[in-house]
């Protein structure tokens, strides 16, 4: 077993662009023209090849790129006794288009049950050698917390939980028995993606909480609640890591605005190893807040965008980490891209060899700053 540690100096969040093999054959599949067994085929065919390209590119860490999911979050959730889904063309409204997403609800009680995640981890955690160690994304508790109380489907939780504070605890506890699960598979190093802290920051933010009579802070404190009932009984040798993002979907975002709002409840007092941020533009603000950064965790700054394939200017990525560690020490600092570059799977709108030149920068900015 490897026991390499994220997060590295030059890293990243975890999806990659879906190659065109797996997109015909996922068509395919759903047209009835080839058999799951043959479809799967093709799937762990092209997981090799991208777990190839990122040994190749000099990562210490290695992901499945997604692979296997249709969307970041709910693919994970649905493996849950409880949840049911089904697609209606229904979405979430981004900056430029609808994301459609299922529509992903109770039928009943949370209860994790044993989750496929983790043969897929397995399958993964083959390619993990001297020089790389595998790592596992999923959605954060507090974005299955927030998928049941969004409007849509508040009326259908509560006849499940009369209140938020029993949803809470049962799924801290399911995520406490996954977790379990990807340890016992091997698993030592899990991220959480979470863009419920993004979608609460900035006056948009404030003024939709208002219109639903509900008071923002009330909500800052159940989405710490959650995500730190989920970590407790955390093995101490497995590492687990939040990226926050601000919505990521075919080059388009769902919400701007800075981290203060959140600090005092995310950067500070939330018990992962690292965080992720989103910093690749003016949207995410500036880096005040980090000194809210509590001294156990890393930080991993998110400077290079994956929404465009326009390379960023090095010489102003490096003058922002040294931004960046006037308020975390550099040793405690890290680079990767801002988020994913497929977080559903219809991707963001560059190619793959423009994906693989953003990792490229990455690996030598990282590279120049710390040696």
């Amino acid at each position: 077993m490897s026991k390499l540690q994220t997060p590295f100096r030059f890293d990243i969040v975890g999806s990659f662009l879906r190659p065109q093999a797996l997109k015909d054959a996922k068509a395919a599949y759903s047209d009835g023209k080839i058999t799951k067994e043959e479809f799967d085929a093709v799937v762990n065919e092209e997981i090799t090849k991208v777990v190839a390209k990122q040994k190749e590119l000099g990562l210490h860490v290695i992901t499945d790129g997604e692979f296997r999911r249709t969307f970041w979050h709910l693919d994970f959730m649905w493996e849950f006794e409880g949840v049911e889904h089904k697609a209606t063309g229904n979405g979430v409204k981004f900056n430029d288009e609808l994301a459609v997403l299922d529509d992903t609800y109770l039928v009943g009680k949370i209860k994790a049950k044993a989750h496929p995640f983790v043969e897929y981890f397995k399958f993964l955690k083959q390619f993990e050698d001297e020089n790389t160690v595998a790592k596992y994304t999923v959605p954060a508790p507090a974005q299955f917390f927030q998928q049941m109380i969004v409007p849509a489907n508040y009326e259908t939780t509560r006849k499940f939980y009369a209140n938020n504070e029993g949803l809470i605890q049962d799924i801290g506890k399911a995520y406490q028995e996954v977790i379990k699960q990807f340890y016992d598979a091997g698993c030592r190093n899990l991220q959480f993606d979470d863009c419920t802290w993004g979608a609460i920051v900035g006056d948009a933010a404030k003024q939709r909480y208002q219109k639903l009579g509900i008071d923002l802070e009330d909500v800052k404190a159940q989405l710490l609640e959650v995500n730190n009932l989920a970590l407790e009984g955390k093995p101490e040798d497995m590492v687990i890591t939040s990226h926050i993002c601000r919505g990521n979907y075919h080059s388009t975002y769902f919400t701007s605005g800075p981290y203060d709002t959140v600090a005092d409840y995310v950067f500070a007092k939330e018990n992962v190893d690292a965080l992720f941020l989103e910093y690749d533009d003016e949207r995410s603000g500036g880096f005040l807040p980090l000194q809210k950064i509590s001294e156990d965790k890393k930080v991993v700054l998110g400077l290079i965008t994956t929404k465009s394939p326009i390379l960023e200017d090095k010489e102003k990525v490096i003058a922002r980490i040294h931004e960046a560690a006037q308020y975390v020490p550099l040793d405690r600092l890290y680079l990767s891209p801002q988020c994913g570059f497929a977080s559903c799977e219809i991707g963001n709108k560059l190619t793959e060899e423009e994906q693989w030149a953003k990792l490229k920068l990455v690996k030598e900015i990282a590279e120049e700053v710390w040696g």
